[in-house]
């Protein structure tokens, strides 16, 4: 089973979204596609007083078909913190075996999974590790998502340190612009001064309200999520 394991600069920089773009290209492309979320907090409460999770309804519309919350994410909590941290309000702890059952559930599913992080690759996981240690685990490339405007290319840099310095293969970085576009002049030049300051590869750039993707240099692209998946 190939996988690509998306981390994020931040939160909010749109990883649910790009996660959501990636699965409907490789089912367009005729993959048999799986997601999987390791960590979800931050529910909403439904008019039947069940929780609910906007980023697992979310892939599970770009999936396509009926995919239990237990499949997509075992590891569900209600405040919208950190999981160890959100796990602590009741009483419970992460449960990475748990975690590790549930991505192997998906082998005999897909020939691709799309795993979303939670946070950066810095975000707690548990009291002791952090996403970067899980995603040592599935050993996945990374697809790093950056937001674009100012603060950009440290958050980036500093990302892509880290992935380096723990030995965790990239697949590249794509820029998405989660909100409207503003004021922000950043933006035309994040990615450029990105690519020029580290060796992981620029695939594209995510205009808020767009589809389809654009190279660094403004001119659309089309990315093969399939052959990134398989990088070493």
């Amino acid at each position: 089973m190939r996988g690509l394991f998306i981390t994020g600069t931040d939160t909010g920089v749109g990883k649910t979204h790009i996660a959501c773009e990636i699965v409907r290209e490789l089912r367009a492309a005729g993959h048999r596609v799986g997601a999987f979320k390791p960590a979800c907090s931050g529910a909403m409460i439904c008019a039947n007083g069940q929780p609910s999770w906007d980023d697992l309804d979310r892939l599970r519309t770009a999936l396509g078909r009926d995919v239990s919350d237990d499949q997509l994410c075992s590891q569900r909590f209600l405040a919208p913190l950190a999981p160890p941290v959100a796990a602590r309000q009741e009483g419970r702890t992460v449960d990475l075996d748990a975690i590790q059952r549930g991505l192997d559930a998906w082998q005999a599913e897909c020939e691709i999974v799309i795993v979303e992080g939670a946070g950066g690759l810095l975000c707690p996981m548990t009291d002791k590790q952090t996403m970067a240690d899980l995603s040592a685990r599935f050993g996945f490339p990374l697809l790093i998502v950056a937001r674009l405007g100012l603060g950009t290319i440290n958050h980036t840099l500093l990302t892509v340190e880290v992935a380096r310095r723990r030995g965790l293969p990239l697949a590249g970085i794509v820029f998405n612009e989660p909100l409207s576009a503003s004021p922000d002049v950043s933006s035309a030049t994040n990615a450029a001064e990105v690519a020029t300051r580290c060796d992981v590869p620029v695939l594209a750039i995510r205009r808020h309200g767009s589809t389809g993707w654009l190279s660094r240099f403004g001119q659309v692209t089309q990315l093969n999520w399939w052959t990134l998946a398989g990088v070493p």
